[in-house]
């Protein structure tokens, strides 16, 4: 991930943290979310000179890779401690 769109994801996440709130991810459909952060979409995507479609593909895709990352350094962290561990109980990640 580049820099502009690690810059761009980190953007639309505070955004999305003042206008999302507390709601509940998996029960609220992610069209809804989607809307609520049109906003801030259309206003990268005329600083940009792009459509608003390709912004929240891109959106779509930077959160994706920015998801598998954390999950990668999550199972890293959780192998280091597996190999570090003398109790023969390895821990699990699913």
């Amino acid at each position: 991930m580049t820099d502009e769109n690690r810059q761009l994801l980190a953007r639309i996440n505070a955004y999305a943290e003042d206008v999302l709130g507390e709601i509940d991810p998996q029960k609220v459909p992610v069209s809804v979310q989607l809307e609520k952060l049109k906003p801030i979409m259309e206003e990268i995507a005329v600083e940009k000179g792009m459509i608003l479609e390709d912004i929240f593909i891109l959106y779509m895709d930077l959160q994706s890779e920015a998801s598998c990352a954390t999950n990668k350094k999550l199972e890293e962290s959780l192998q280091d401690l597996n190999d570090g561990s003398d109790s023969g109980m390895p821990l699990l990640f699913r």
